[in-house]
């Protein structure tokens, strides 16, 4: 399914880079295009009343973001997207992608397919923010991570391949950059984990699915883009 839809973007769009810390959509900003990640990172956000920020996706490669207006009357972006490091992307108009995907009802299976299971992901995720409490939300964050990102290292510990600050994995957790410090901080005391330069490795990571009693969901559910 990526590459056909890799290759429907790749033949209807437009080829673009970006650069890091700029902003693909704002929220509130009128919804007009598609964008599939190339190469990069893209964060999805949004702002609460008070001014705080929620990270709800941290997307890669081979990623769509801007895929809730499609076929909708909703006109506005509800998330902000910010660039993480430099990133090409191919960009499709929402008129477009609708367009053509009217005109091959097979892709369009195989992009619902593919919507089904973004959905699943933020279902879970949502799901493990809310009942897990804080600590939860942090050990829940770091498996995902872990199955984003993770590259294995001889030793069977997993290192976190992507630089990331305590307030930005706060963002993550829905929580404050104090509460992550304590909480990693105690979790390395424990060997549960080790920090150096944004990059995080576990080192025991059946401790952290212990503690929330984790479902071992499909890897391709428990994801944090």
């Amino acid at each position: 399914m990526q590459d056909n839809i890799h290759a429907l973007f790749k033949n209807h769009g437009i080829f673009i880079k970006v650069d890091k810390d700029s902003k693909i959509f704002l929220e509130g900003e009128r919804a007009e295009a598609l964008f599939y990640i190339e190469s990069g990172a893209i964060q999805i956000s949004q702002e609460t009343e008070s001014g705080k920020e929620l990270t709800m996706r941290i997307c890669g490669p081979n990623s769509i973001v801007g895929e809730g207006t499609l076929f909708c009357q909703l006109t506005y972006n509800s998330m902000t997207a910010k660039v993480l490091e430099p990133s090409t992307l191919y960009v499709l108009s929402q008129k477009s992608m609708e367009h053509l995907l009217t005109e091959q009802p097979l892709m369009m299976v195989e992009y619902l397919k593919w919507l089904q299971i973004e959905n699943y992901k933020h279902q879970s995720r949502l799901r493990d923010l809310i009942l897990n409490g804080k600590k939860g939300a942090l050990f829940s964050t770091l498996i995902r991570l872990t199955n984003t990102y993770g590259k294995p290292l001889d030793d069977g510990a997993i290192v976190i391949n992507f630089p990331l600050t305590n307030l930005e994995i706060a963002n993550l957790c829905g929580t404050s950059r104090e509460m992550i410090n304590r909480m990693l901080n105690d979790l390395k005391k424990h060997h549960i984990l080790t920090f150096d330069k944004g990059y995080i490795t576990i080192h025991n990571l059946k401790f952290l699915k212990d503690e929330i009693a984790c479902e071992n969901c499909p890897l391709q559910i428990c994801r944090i883009d």
